[in-house]
C-alpha cells in the first residue's frame, strides 16, 4: 500500500520497533521465569528468621534448608534438623507459623549423635 506524502518506509520501520519491543518484553520475561523454574531464593532475611526460629534450643540444629518461591508473596521451605529433643515435626512448624510468607513447609527431624535413631536392629536374647 502506498501512504500518501512518500511515506512507504514507514511499514518497515515500524516491524522493526514492533521486534524490539517484544524482543526486550522477552527478554525479561524470560528472566523473571528462569528464576522461579531454577528455585532462586535472593531472600536471606527469610532463612535467617526460619533458623532463629527454630534453633532456640541450645540441642536444635538446622542441618539443611531450602526454600524457593511459589508465588507472589509465597514460599516453600523443607527444613532437616538435628536435635536431641523430642519434639514432632508439627511442633516446629509451630513455630514458623507467624511467618506469614511461607505457605507449605515440610520438617525432617534427625536424631543427634547422642540419642538412639530407633530404627537399628533389636539385640537378640
Amino acid at each position: 500500500m502506498l501512504l500518501p506524502w512518500g511515506w512507504a518506509f514507514l511499514d518497515p520501520v515500524m516491524g522493526i520497533v514492533g521486534a524490539l519491543v517484544i524482543t526486550r518484553w522477552s527478554v525479561g520475561l524470560l528472566g523473571q521465569t528462569g528464576r522461579v523454574l531454577l528455585d532462586y531464593n535472593n531472600d536471606t532475611g527469610l532463612a535467617g528468621q526460619i533458623r532463629d526460629r527454630l534453633e532456640n534450643g541450645a540441642d536444635t540444629q538446622v542441618e539443611d534448608l531450602h526454600i524457593w518461591r511459589i508465588g507472589p508473596g509465597h514460599h516453600s521451605a523443607i527444613v532437616a534438623l538435628r536435635t536431641s529433643s523430642h519434639q514432632t515435626p508439627e511442633d516446629f512448624k509451630q513455630q514458623l507459623c507467624s511467618i506469614a510468607s511461607l505457605s507449605h513447609v515440610t520438617v525432617e527431624i534427625n536424631p543427634a549423635a547422642n540419642q538412639p535413631s530407633g530404627t537399628g536392629e533389636k539385640d537378640s536374647p
